[in-house]
């Protein structure tokens, strides 16, 4: 017996394309994006930039972030500074080894403990430091595009609130 089929009136055949659309676009969407691979994300990519913006000063990411520390925290022993430049003790310590070398700090016995060195920025680590500060501030607004001063503030805000929250869980 052969098969009759009827054409389709116009709103029949219009909600099955509408339909076919639908599933097309749903299979096409992103997937909601989680806020914590965003932050790894940038993160990654910030380290990256970073990292090839002040080797042309010859120094490290870490090396940047621990005379960062030091300015804001002079006098600080090994133990402290790997634990506010968020790296090991071992890290912490070729750190150290490599900024020694190059001048950038100085260390001298700690007053309660002779044996626990406190380390200090130098005059020419100071001077880099600055050089740096440049580097890093046109790193950050390559990030911040568009994003006006007043977003700028909000963002960094919301960071240090995320951070402490982490911290205290």
């Amino acid at each position: 017996m052969p098969t009759i089929t009827r054409k389709p009136s116009g709103s029949e055949s219009t909600a099955r394309a509408t339909a076919r659309r639908n599933l097309r676009d749903r299979r096409h969407a992103a997937a909601p994006v989680r806020l914590s691979y965003l932050a790894g994300q940038l993160d990654k990519i910030l380290t990256r930039q970073l990292s090839e913006a002040l080797a042309s000063h010859g120094l490290t990411l870490p090396q940047y972030t621990a005379l960062s520390v030091l300015r804001a925290r002079a006098r600080s022993s090994n133990a402290q500074l790997a634990q506010r430049s968020l790296i090991t003790p071992q890290a912490a310590s070729a750190v150290v080894k490599s900024m020694e070398a190059n001048g950038w700090v100085t260390r001298v016995a700690g007053p309660l403990n002779r044996r626990v060195g406190l380390l200090s920025l130098t005059k020419a680590g100071e001077t880099l430091l600055a050089q740096c500060d440049g580097t890093a501030d046109r790193v950050e607004q390559s990030m911040l595009g568009e994003i006006d001063e007043h977003d700028s503030q909000m963002l960094k805000n919301l960071l240090l609130t995320c951070v402490r929250n982490l911290r205290a869980a």
